[in-house]
């Protein structure tokens, strides 16, 4: 995907008169194509890994054509710096193009997200979506439309799953010791937690998510329906945040109204999963030393060895 995003110096290099003569416009191009590469790889090392090198590669290719179009040697800036600051502006335009999920989009998520968890304190088990529409004021044609629209736009990464806008997804880029080692302590809980997760709510996490697989084919080979699939689902993101949270952010994480019931006796097991199956040493083992996956994109839950 390219971004259609046009910029009004990109307008004014299009429509002005070049300084420099064709030929220098590409011997400046050809020499700073390594300045592109630089860029897309410092980027694509703090973003999320659904976002592809190609994309913006060619978003940072655009602006370097630009900038050489645009720049005049008169005005005293290096053309290294002048394309820099163009090509990062590409590539953030590019990002922003990506996540077209609208405000009104999230907002609906949240709402749904906290009348779900509402209804399954309430009713001690997930809510079926004609329940979860009639709390919502809605219908379920609605409810799986917003749901539909929020999972295309939603990031879920080994950092966590967020529905991010894009100026959120690029952090600072050199964390400290303290706080590259939170990150990976994050990532590898992350990895331990899906394990941890029942079989069939891991399969639908692993599979919708991570391997991007269609909600009509997980609920084929599960022989159920695509409802089911999706309300296995959200069980399944439910269960993973609020296990992240009871042993990252005690703070955080529920408190059940009836700590005896079927429902909270699950969940507690569940986080004693995650504690058995889960060493400082195996969350470390799951990146390198800058906190990029050491198993690679393929990924695959883990527990403790």
């Amino acid at each position: 995907m390219t971004s259609t995003v046009t910029t009004a110096a990109d307008m004014i290099a299009d429509t002005a008169s070049p300084v420099l003569s064709a030929g220098e416009q590409e011997e400046l191009i050809r020499t700073h194509m390594p300045l592109v590469g630089h860029l897309v790889r410092d980027m694509l090392s703090r973003i999320p890994n659904h976002i592809h090198r190609d994309d913006l590669t060619s978003a940072g290719l655009h602006a370097l054509v630009t900038a050489a179009r645009g720049w005049d040697p008169a005005r005293g800036v290096p053309f290294h710096r002048f394309a820099g600051t163009r090509i990062r502006g590409a590539l953030l335009d590019e990002l922003r193009a990506l996540d077209w999920a609208t405000r009104s989009v999230r907002s609906k998520a949240r709402n749904t997200d906290v009348t779900r968890q509402q209804l399954t304190t309430t009713l001690g088990r997930t809510p079926t979506p004609d329940e979860l529409a009639q709390a919502l004021g809605t219908t379920t044609t609605d409810l799986h439309q917003t749901d539909t629209d929020v999972q295309r736009a939603t990031v879920l990464s080994l950092q966590g799953f967020t529905t991010s806008s894009a100026d959120d997804l690029v952090t600072e880029p050199t964390p400290g010791p303290e706080e590259m080692l939170l990150r990976r302590e994050q990532i590898g809980y992350l990895h331990h937690a899906i394990g941890s997760l029942p079989e069939r709510l891991q399969t639908v996490v692993t599979e919708y998510f991570l391997q991007e697989r269609p909600m009509a084919e997980i609920a084929a080979d599960l022989g159920v329906t695509e409802s089911r699939v999706s309300q296995l689902r959200a069980e399944a993101l439910s269960l993973l945040r609020d296990g992240l949270n009871t042993h990252l952010n005690p703070e955080l994480a529920p408190v059940p109204d009836n700590p005896e019931s079927i429902t909270a006796r699950r969940r507690a097991t569940y986080y004693a999963n995650i504690a058995s199956n889960t060493t400082m040493r195996s969350r470390l083992a799951m990146t390198n030393a800058n906190g990029h996956t050491a198993i690679g994109r393929g990924f695959k839950p883990g527990r403790a060895a």
